[in-house]
């Protein structure tokens, strides 16, 4: 689609072709590293002084037509996205169950399924739980047991706000 994906996997296929066959004809693997190294290293440098930066909504729109197989419309769709969440927004593209294109911001985060009762629920009607301002805690693994977080729930009441727990 105009991404690079393609002449990139070809690319590294040559290398590890060549490679492979420098190393079984006797080169040292070490020096084939720092070779290859050096050579990234000068390739990113010429790259970094060819690029055109992409700012403008019209040449996010021209990138994102050539990503989008052409299509003009997904080009302006994802041009619009862009300039809604800005550079360090996050965009994510998925199939929908309709014919016609459409772009939804969300503001803050969503989960696609998440609250283990119907009692987490806030909004019955649209059956979400929307919390404003809440503290956030993360935890890596299944929280069996709330003896190990009872300080941290104390001092979250004391402080009347809400709390959203993401876990395994």
């Amino acid at each position: 689609a105009g991404d690079g994906t393609t002449s990139a996997t070809v690319l590294a296929h040559s290398i590890l072709q060549e490679a492979t066959r420098a190393v079984s004809a006797g080169l040292n693997p070490m020096d084939l590293r720092r070779g290859v190294d050096e050579a990234v290293r000068h390739i990113v440098q010429q790259l970094d002084e060819m690029s055109v930066p992409v700012s403008t909504k019209e040449s996010i729109s021209q990138v994102a037509t050539i990503s989008g197989n052409g299509d003009a419309e997904i080009g302006a769709l994802i041009s619009d996205a862009m300039e809604r969440v800005g550079a360090e927004g996050v965009i994510t593209v998925s199939d929908g169950k309709t014919l016609e294109d459409e772009l939804e911001t969300v503001e803050g985060m969503r989960f696609d399924r998440g609250y283990i009762s119907p009692y987490f629920v806030t909004d019955s009607k649209a059956q979400t739980c929307e919390l404003e301002n809440p503290y956030l805690l993360l935890v890596e693994k299944k929280v069996s047991s709330l003896q190990s977080m009872v300080r941290i729930l104390e001092s979250i009441i004391k402080e009347q706000r809400p709390l959203l727990i993401i876990a395994e």
